[in-house]
């Protein structure tokens, strides 16, 4: 056997490679590791005397990088950067079965119940273990404070409630995750958007009756960091970028009227380029331009055919929040659909699907992609309606009855309270014909209902709805590219002032038949737990009746004088 000797020399210089080598140390477990260390420290000494010492508690960090840019008339208007580290912290008192949470706990604006100071919820954006751990510790007190005071005032008000067999507990029993997500790229081209920025908000100077428009990018990344008592260990990144093309004018009648191109894509490299925005402008110019020359339309009940992001939003409004898990109790809820479970909601050709783990459908990215909500629990597709028939919930770690574990809808914007919300709602159909066949159906149903046209909703801005019990179950959309088809002729017109309105059970039993195509619908919903990204898809609907009433219609001149750019010119001045 022969023993080769190293120089010391070489040594050393060996180890210098292999520490080069190296990956360098993930900062995200750096603050994951100061995280459970205080979460422990917590969990086992924290307790008021002769009182019940916490029984659940997460700690969850985010970790906010955004760009923001916006021009308008050519020139930039805003070019930011802002980062920011927020900390949520949850502190159950208690038991799984019966703890301090409850609908009346919503915290709107991060501030704590029945304290006289209100501790920080900023994280340090420097990556020190130390002062870490000191804003959780003054967090978790205050948040313990609060979740045992309103433990016992719940135990009080207890006493005079009568008793519920059929009440599920405060809290689902959920396995605890560990996951870790590689880091993500987030590059922003920044002198290249501030270009397209301004050439794309200079096109609309040529234009005077457009009295302002703007366009704006957008590139948000957020780092988030979950640790629970539970034993859930969660890091996730999640980036999303945005370009919106937005631009407003007036009828002659006084009428506001917008119109815009809204996109959206987890990475800088899918949203679109140059050409593609110029076109999408060219299109938003010419919507406008035909909007002011529109007729404006009586409030109208008849059949209309929406288009699938406009069909998309009808069952975001009118469905997908009234399935959501936290809706189905609470003095404040309407319930609409408590107690439905196994009866039909919808007509039979129908179903809906929530399923957070779609990134894309048919090539478009989803805007509400997610690994793991905000609780910790993995996102689930859930079948909510099969055939027609209602089979579940989206819920959250609030069980519902009959529903006693999460699907991973957990949801929130920032440092809210987690409630469950939409992620990608998906609507199918097994009736489906052609978008000619679609038509011969509307003029059919509008000739067989004595109305001399029908409708065409075929884009639309978005819309709003009421849950609750006090007020009616109604909803409401905005659209924006109305069509009038004349049932002789089958010419189409445009028209505009009017808005969606209609009660959901009796607007969604009275779809006759779909389009083939499914379109994609992408935004943010905004509810109790703030503004989340979501998606909707769903193909064309025919709809035997639909209510329109009137818009607002605003009575304000357009401006007086026509726009420093148009008059400049006109004159030949300025090009």
């Amino acid at each position: 056997m022969r023993i080769r000797t190293w120089p010391v020399l070489s040594l050393l210089a060996a180890s210098a490679l292999l520490t080069a080598a190296a990956p360098p140390p993930d900062k995200r477990a750096v603050l994951m590791d100061a995280m459970a260390e205080e979460l422990q420290r917590n969990q086992q000494q924290l307790k008021l005397q002769n009182h019940e010492p916490p029984y659940f508690m997460s700690y969850q960090l985010k970790d906010t990088e955004q760009y923001g840019i916006v021009a308008r008339y050519g020139a930039i208007f805003q070019d930011d950067t802002y980062r920011d580290r927020k900390l949520y912290v949850d502190v159950r008192v208690g038991s799984y079965e019966f703890d301090n949470s409850g609908p009346e706990e919503y915290d709107f604006f991060g501030g704590g119940k029945g304290s006289s100071y209100i501790s920080n919820k900023d994280a340090p954006l420097d990556d020190s273990p130390l002062a870490l751990r000191t804003s959780l510790w003054l967090v978790t007190d205050e948040k313990y404070k609060a979740a045992l005071s309103s433990f016992l005032k719940k135990k009080a008000e207890n006493v005079y409630a009568v008793e519920d067999p059929k009440q599920p507990p405060s809290f689902s029993k959920e396995k605890p995750a560990t996951y870790t997500q590689p880091p993500l790229a987030f590059p922003f081209d920044r002198e290249r958007w501030v270009r397209v920025a301004r050439d794309v908000s200079s096109r609309f100077k040529g234009h005077p009756d457009i009295f302002d428009s703007e366009v704006r990018v957008t590139a948000d990344k957020v780092t988030r960091v979950f640790v629970s008592s539970e034993g859930g260990r969660i890091i996730s990144e999640q980036t999303m970028y945005g370009l919106h093309v937005m631009a407003v004018t007036r009828a002659d009648d006084g009428q506001l009227l917008d119109n815009s191109r809204n996109y959206y894509s987890p990475t800088e490299a899918g949203l679109p380029d140059e050409k593609k925005l110029a076109e999408a402008t060219s299109k938003v110019i010419e919507e406008l331009m035909a909007l002011r020359k529109a007729p404006s339309i009586d409030p109208y009940t008849g059949p209309a055919i929406l288009a699938p992001e406009a069909a998309g939003v009808l069952f975001h409004e009118t469905l997908g929040h009234r399935l959501e898990g936290d809706r189905q109790d609470g003095e404040g809820e309407g319930k609409t659909f408590r107690g439905q479970v196994g009866k039909q909601v919808l007509p039979t050709f129908l179903s809906i699907v929530d399923d957070p783990t779609l990134r894309t459908l048919q090539g478009e990215p989803l805007n509400g992609y997610y690994e793991y909500d905000e609780e910790g629990v993995k996102g689930q597709r859930t079948v909510l309606v099969e055939k027609g028939v209602l089979k579940s919930y989206l819920v959250s770690r609030r069980p519902v009855d009959g529903f006693l574990q999460s699907n991973g809808h957990g949801r929130s914007q920032g440092t809210r309270k987690p409630v469950a919300r939409m992620a990608n709602l998906i609507a199918e159909s097994s009736k489906q014909v052609d978008d000619a066949e679609l038509k011969k159906q509307l003029i059919a149903e509008a000739k067989r209902q004595g109305k001399p046209y029908g409708l065409i909703i075929r884009d639309i801005t978005g819309g709003n709805t009421n849950t609750s019990s006090y007020g009616y179950q109604a909803f409401k959309g905005m659209p924006r590219m109305v069509y009038r088809v004349d049932v002789k002729t089958g010419q189409e017109t445009l028209v505009r002032g009017v808005e969606i309105v209609g009660t959901p059970l009796s607007s969604m039993n009275r779809i006759l038949a779909t389009g083939r195509k499914q379109g994609v619908f992408n935004g943010f919903c905004g509810a109790e737990s703030g503004n989340v990204p979501v998606s909707t898809v769903a193909p064309a609907v025919l709809l035997q009746e639909i209510e329109l009433q009137r818009a607002m219609e605003g009575k304000d001149r357009p401006p007086i004088l026509m726009s420093p750019a148009a008059s400049s010119t006109a004159s030949g001045e300025v090009k």
